[in-house]
């Protein structure tokens, strides 16, 4: 199996949601990666992907990150992820760390958006505003690798709307230990157009 090489350029449309969990519930991130917390509960990020027509591989996505910092930099480790493409999964292992894992997905981006990767989670998705003008969106990822960090850059440009979720978590699955919070902030990107990785970088473990 081949994957396109970095960059990837991807257009979609995703819906990600903020929760807050104790310091005991966060997922764990890896040498050289901190949570960053604040009253003893850390910021986790679900996200619904889908990379439609225009993207170098079109495909669905579901993935886990956290908000960490690394010495003094803020980045976003992902910590599960599932895709529904076998190059995606194995480029996205080999160019960034990023942990891909396969899964099947049922999703319908009508209105309200329903979601479902088969055997994890499902979630409804309801668009409550649309804000105005397109907003430029820039971060970094940082994945633990053998070798020490892989950090990636990030670039989007999307449309946003306020949006409110609601997950539904399979009680057995790789996210049961979402059951019993709600997410404090969802959005939606509509036709987003991304620029994933480019010039990525491994930082040794000091």
């Amino acid at each position: 199996m081949t994957y396109p090489p970095e960059p990837w350029s991807l257009c979609g449309r995703l819906s990600v949601s903020l929760w807050r969990l104790p310091k005991r519930e966060l997922p764990a991130v890896g040498q050289g990666l901190t949570p960053v917390l604040a009253g003893g509960a850390g910021i986790v990020g679900t996200a619904w992907v889908v990379y439609g027509p225009g993207s170098v591989l079109e495909y669905n996505e579901l993935l886990v990150a956290v908000l960490v910092r690394r010495k003094a930099r803020l980045r976003a480790c992902i910590t599960r992820i599932w895709v529904d493409s076998e190059a995606s999964r194995q480029g996205g292992r080999a160019l960034w760390g990023i942990p891909k894992e396969s899964a099947g997905f049922d999703i319908s981006t009508t209105t309200p958006w329903q979601a479902r990767a088969r055997g994890i989670a499902s979630a409804t998705l309801h668009e409550r505003a649309t804000l105005p003008g397109t907003w430029p969106l820039r971060y970094h990822i940082a994945q633990p690798v053998a070798a020490g960090i892989r950090e990636s850059k990030v670039r989007v440009r999307t449309r946003i709307a306020l949006s409110t979720a609601s997950w539904t978590p399979e009680r057995h699955g790789p996210l049961g230990w979402l059951h019993g919070h709600r997410p404090f902030a969802s959005v939606t990107m509509h036709d987003f157009e991304m620029r994933f990785g480019g010039n990525s970088t491994t930082v040794a473990h000091s």
